[in-house]
Formats: C-alpha cells, structure tokens, sequence
C-alpha cells in the first residue's frame, strides 16, 4: 500500500482557541503532532489547515502544509481537499487521517492501525483501547466502539455512540479518532450528504457506517491525549515531559 499521513489541523477552534499553536514543552501543538507522524515512518506527512499561520509554523520546522476551504466541516473533508491538491496522480491509495490534537500517539497505534487494511474487505481502520474507568464508560465525551470480536484484538465495528455500550457483561471500548482510508472509500464518504445517525450522535463516522462502508477496530495499549480543553492541553504537557 502507498500510504501518506494527512494532519487537518483547523486554527478557529471554539472549545481551545488557536488549539494547533498552543505550546507543548517549547513546541507548537501541531508540531508535537508532526514528530508523531514522522516517528511512524509510514510515507510522506501532509498538514491541512485552514491557516497561512498553522502552514508557516509547519513549514518552518521542515514540514509540508497545504492550505484547505476554511469553511469545511470535518477533517474527512479537509484532508480530501488536500489529497486532491496534493496527489492528483493519485500515487497513494491509503490516507491516514491524523486529528492535529493528538500530540502523544505513538508510532505504534499508528502502525497497528494501518495494518488492518491489510485484508480487502476492509475499507476504514481505526484504533480501540479497554475502557477499565467507570467514568469514562458513563462519559458522553468518550466515544464506545461497539463490534463483534474477530480475534486477535481485532472487530468489526457495527456502531459508535456517546452511550456506555453495549448492555450487560462484557467489556467496552474506547473510541481513539485515528482513522487509515482507503482512498476509495474517502472518496465515498465526502460525497455523502450527512447522515440521521451522524447528526443525532455528533460522530461522522456512523455516515460511513450508514452507507455501508466498513470499519474495522484494533485493540491498542494506549489511550492518546486528545486535546480540546485547556486541561486536556497540560495532561499532554505532562505525558511528553515524562517521555523525554
């Protein structure tokens, strides 16, 4: 598979305001991201964003930006706009889409997550870890990825919600918005209209789910630091200060 990691990275957040540039331990938050996907080693990283800003500061440490429709609505769309720009050779078959607010994924959630489009039938791949926090089971700001297990950590995913699922014994999964398409399937979904489901729950991925474009999970060890409040910002801090 020829793959290229794509960063969106949208500078008008309203939760955590000018979230891409914000300063982890020195460096710029999309930066962070960057040494994340280069550490992968999987093929070129792209940053898609929506600011002359975010592209200079990647651009100064040696990295690859393209600027995208400040008006998009999701990173699906932003990285597709930059593909297109990008690639219209159309080289590379897979993208990974790396959100620019997870600054401590390691490159091996990255790998374990590509690897799963090693079988045909699977068109999106995406990563899962155990959910062992009552909290966060009961938290509608962790999403569950519920699925029928397929061995070896690996499911396929049926459906994706805010609620603590599924019902009874057994364990859930946490959701890590990490996603490996093929190009084909991306190109699939940026031509849906937004679906029932995506609008009711606030996940785009059950829009893929609802058409019929199949998603695969894989267990990983680690949870990622997804930033979108200023606390979430210092956990980051923290986590990388202890990695160094």
């Amino acid at each position: 598979m020829d793959c290229v990691i794509m960063i969106p990275a949208r500078l008008a957040s309203t939760r955590l305001p000018g979230k891409p540039l914000l300063d982890i331990n020195g460096v710029p938050m999309i930066g962070a991201v960057l040494q994340r996907a280069r550490e992968a080693n999987l093929g070129p990283v792209w940053v898609a964003t929506d600011s002359p800003e975010v592209a200079s500061v990647v651009r100064v440490a040696g990295g690859n930006a393209v600027l995208t429709d400040p008006n998009h609505q999701s990173g699906s769309d932003r990285i597709y706009e930059a593909l297109s720009e990008i690639d219209p050779e159309r080289r590379f078959d897979v993208v990974v889409n790396l959100q620019g607010d997870l600054p401590t994924v390691s490159a091996e959630t990255i790998h374990a997550t590509l690897d799963l489009l090693g079988g045909a039938s699977v068109d999106v791949s995406t990563p899962i870890a155990l959910i062992e926090d009552e909290l966060e089971r009961n938290s509608p700001d962790v999403v569950k990825m519920v699925g029928v297990p397929l061995g070896e950590g690996r499911h396929r995913a049926l459906y994706f919600t805010r609620c603590p699922a599924p019902w009874g014994d057994g364990p859930c999964f946490h959701h890590i918005g990490l996603y490996a398409w093929r190009r084909s399937a991306l190109e699939k979904f940026v031509e849906l209209p937004k679906s029932y489901l995506e609008q009711r729950e606030k996940l785009e991925q059950l829009r893929a789910l609802e058409a019929g474009i199949r998603i695969d999970a894989i267990e990983v060890a680690e949870v990622p630091v997804g930033v979108d409040t200023a606390a979430d910002l210092e956990k980051a801090r923290s986590v990388l200060r202890q990695r160094s």
